[in-house]
């Protein structure tokens, strides 16, 4: 693993729905390879899937390396893991198990590789939930399926953009289940999260973490609702006392229109929709879904898998590459405020390479 900045840190790159368009933005990301300037990459998923695509991309020209081992990388090559041999059909657009079986082939194979320290970070295509679940992949989607993977007693989904960052209590729960899983527990441990987080990933000395309210108005002082005096306000209060600089609970309507989340590093949601929601409508420039807690550095685009655009050549990658981009700041500010926190004599050598790694990513077009 590489854990210096004068390295280049090694990604690896899911394929999703191998009918969905994961692969086909993978190769017009991939096709610039002054992608290897910032990061080694790695793509979990079959040659002759990747062929069927690239073959229908027909301006694109790109070509892969074969990994047989992970722990033979080809620091100058776009890598290719081969997750399975056997001959796969192909049918962009097209829900169905094949493209379920062959989406979790990739994932299991790559975020094992990232526990085991092969890679240096995962970003993940977009599965559907649909053809995934099954006795050996019963998770609602890529977070849940990582934190039981590293046993972690809790993590959180962490939408980021260039102005703001959107994590959710509850993620993917039918509403009329959301209110029974909103705990004082809870709220405090994705606090945790997210303050440790904006320290460590993105180098937020004190940040400030904003709270939404469960209901209309923040439940009016107990008149729409309880949960904001029982619950929402005693967790609040005993974060602050856990040195978390947190408040709330705002109304989720009038904090969003009226731009209050420009105010803080952070918002904790208390369900999707109402993180959501706001998130995709206002956020600058492509968002990244991260996931925080974990041990690996894992982010995704903040979209899904596009059956409608699949094999058309028409999917937009932007956010794949924002995501890649964010997997390599985030390991990079891990390692920065790691050395910094053993030895603050490093921290003028960190920085220099830190800008390094910005000024070429700054020359990547959009």
């Amino acid at each position: 693993m590489n854990t210096g900045t004068d390295k280049k840190p090694i990604i690896g790159l899911t394929c999703g729905d191998i009918n969905g368009i994961g692969i086909e933005i993978i190769i017009k990301i991939l096709a610039d390879n002054r992608i290897l300037d910032i990061c080694t990459p790695v793509v979990f998923g079959n040659n002759k899937v990747l062929n069927f695509y690239r073959k229908g991309l027909t301006e694109i020209n790109i070509t892969f390396t074969s990994a047989k081992e992970l722990n033979q990388i080809n620091h100058k090559q776009i890598n290719l893991f081969n997750c399975w041999d056997e001959e796969v059909s192909v049918n962009p657009g097209i829900l169905n198990e094949t493209g379920g079986k062959y989406a979790l082939k990739s994932l299991t194979i790559a975020a094992k590789a990232l526990k085991d320290n092969f890679i240096d970070g995962l970003v993940t295509a977009p599965i559907h939930k649909s053809n995934t679940q099954s006795d050996q992949f019963n998770y609602t989607g890529h977070t849940p399926y990582l934190k039981n993977l590293y046993g972690a007693a809790d993590v959180a989904m962490f939408m980021i953009a260039e102005n703001m960052r959107v994590a959710l209590l509850t993620e993917h729960l039918p509403v009329q289940d959301v209110a029974t899983h909103i705990t004082k527990e809870g709220i405090i441990s994705k606090l945790q999260i997210i303050n440790n987080s904006l320290k460590r990933d993105f180098n937020i000395n004190k940040p400030r973490i904003a709270v939404l309210g469960l209901n209309p108005h923040a439940g009016d002082e107990g008149l729409i609702g309880k949960e904001e005096i029982d619950i929402i306000k005693p967790a609040i209060k005993e974060s602050k006392q856990r040195d978390i600089f947190c408040f709330g609970p705002y109304p989720a309507d009038a904090f969003f229109a009226r731009g209050q989340y420009e105010k803080f590093d952070a918002v904790l949601a208390m369900y999707h929709d109402q993180g959501l929601i706001p998130f995709k409508s206002l956020a600058i420039g492509e968002g990244v879904n991260y996931t925080a807690g974990l041990p690996g550095v894992r982010t995704s685009p903040d979209h899904g898998v596009a059956f409608d655009i699949a094999g058309s050549g028409k999917a937009d990658e932007s956010s794949l590459r924002e995501a890649i981009f964010k997997c390599v700041d985030i390991i990079i500010g891990r390692h920065e405020y790691d050395v910094q926190h053993k030895n603050p004599l490093n921290k003028m050598s960190l920085v220099v390479n830190t800008n390094m790694v910005d000024e070429r990513i700054s020359d990547i077009p959009e």
